[in-house]
Formats: C-alpha cells, sequence, structure tokens
C-alpha cells in the first residue's frame, strides 16, 4: 500500500462515498471528518476501512485542515466524496512517493461532470487544484469560500486528472449556488469590499461572455448555456447580497 494519507470531510455523503473510497484502496490511510451524517456516511466509510471521526461544523477551510491533521503520513491527498482517483492518476501518485517528491505539492486536473455530462470547456477543465501534498508543508487557507492549499516550497502539476460527478440535478446546483453566493459575499465583506452599480450589470456580463464565448463553453451544447447563464446569475447575485445579507 502507498505510503499515502487521504483527508475527506462529509456531509450526508452515502450515495458517494463508497466509490470514493473504494477508488482509495491503495491509500496506507484514510481518514474522514463528518459533520453528523443522518443517512449512514459514517458507517459507510467505516466499512470501506477509513477512520471516522465526527466534528460540528466550522466551515470549509478549517474543517478540511481538520481532516489533514488526523492524518498521520507524510503525503496528503485532499479529497471531496464526489471525486474519484483513477488508475492512471493512482499510479502517477504512487510514482511520486516512491521517490517522495521532488516537489512539496502537486495540482491535480478535475474532470467535473454536470448532470452526468463531462464539461470540456467554459473553464470547467482542467480545473486545476493543489490536492497531493507534504502534511508538513501544506495547509488550507483559512476563507469562508473556495478553499485552496498553500504550500511552503515547490509545487508541480501531475498529468492525469480526477474524477469529479458534481452536481446531480439542476435543483443540488442551484441549491449550492445558493449557499456559496451567501459565503462569498461574506469572504468579500471580510476583506473589506463594496458592490457598485456596475458590479451588479457589468460583471454578470462578463461572466457570460467569458464562459460562453472566450472559453468556449458553446461546444458542450445546452449544459454549456445553461452553466454560462447561472454563474451570470451567481456573479450578480454575490455583489447584491455583499450589500445586503452578506451574513
Amino acid at each position: 500500500m502507498a505510503d499515502l494519507s487521504v483527508a475527506i470531510i462529509t456531509r450526508n455523503e452515502a450515495a458517494n462515498i463508497q466509490g470514493c473510497l473504494e477508488s482509495l484502496a491503495w491509500a496506507r490511510e484514510i481518514v474522514v471528518v463528518d459533520q453528523f451524517s443522518e443517512d449512514g456516511t459514517p458507517e459507510a466509510a467505516a466499512s470501506c476501512g477509513a477512520t471516522v471521526f465526527q466534528e460540528t461544523w466550522h466551515g470549509f477551510a478549517k474543517q478540511k485542515n481538520i481532516a489533514v491533521d488526523r492524518t498521520t503520513g507524510p503525503w496528503v491527498l485532499s479529497i471531496d466524496a464526489d471525486e474519484r482517483v483513477t488508475d492512471s492518476l493512482r499510479v502517477e501518485i504512487e510514482t511520486i512517493l516512491g521517490v517522495d517528491g521532488p516537489e512539496d505539492g502537486y495540482f491535480i486536473a478535475r474532470k467535473n461532470h454536470f448532470c452526468g455530462q463531462w464539461i470540456r470547456y467554459g473553464g470547467w477543465y482542467p480545473d486545476y487544484s493543489l490536492r497531493l501534498f507534504r502534511r508538513d508543508k501544506g495547509r488550507f487557507e483559512e476563507r469562508a469560500v473556495h478553499e485552496k492549499v498553500v504550500v511552503q516550497g515547490k509545487v508541480g502539476y501531475l498529468k492525469h486528472p480526477l474524477e469529479h460527478f458534481t452536481y446531480a440535478s439542476v435543483s443540488d446546483y442551484l441549491r449550492r449556488m445558493e449557499r456559496y453566493s451567501g459565503l462569498a459575499a461574506r469572504e468579500m465583506a471580510r476583506t473589506g469590499r463594496r458592490s457598485r452599480w456596475h458590479h451588479l450589470v457589468l460583471r454578470p456580463l462578463f461572466t457570460f461572455f467569458k464562459m460562453y464565448g472566450l472559453k468556449l463553453g458553446f461546444l458542450d451544447g445546452r449544459a454549456g448555456f445553461f452553466l454560462a447563464v447561472s454563474y451570470a446569475y451567481y456573479t450578480f447575485l454575490k455583489y447584491y447580497r455583499l450589500d445586503s445579507d452578506p451574513a
């Protein structure tokens, strides 16, 4: 088994956790920090060999740091329950662990699936995120939304992507957009940003133009159009909420 620790946070992920953990069966240690799920997620994770801890919610970044802190290996892979490690990515990670680097952290691309369709354009691929890092070198930057790992050292990029099965339905997507827009507004308020009229008008229009035109979202068909429109609305919503209800 590879000398790798995996860190996962969960909340009612029974539909996803087994597939995720099965793709990680080769790792030495899997730590799941669960937010008192009510759908059997902890039991499902434990049955797949994970060590499960229960923790109240502290926000995405802090919750993920808690999971990382519970790991014991020299290398950590932070992953979400709706993501899967492919065989090609596993071999690439094992090769890196076998020679202990040479970098201190690695960005991994994600193949994002929306309602069963792999979204290739609109900025959804390759969607690099730093997920593999030396435990003593990396930490999630604590912010309300769009948390990311900051590594003290050198970083590189892996060739093979994670499979990310996000947003199983449009209703699921819209519910999360509502939540994330509030978190984004709170984060902007924390840094002293304010909303102006041009943010409400021009930024949503540019978001649509960038995703659908510049980043070729139209090549993803109806899904590409829907995502460009909904991201434009999300942009409007977070700036509107910035001066309305950022808390």
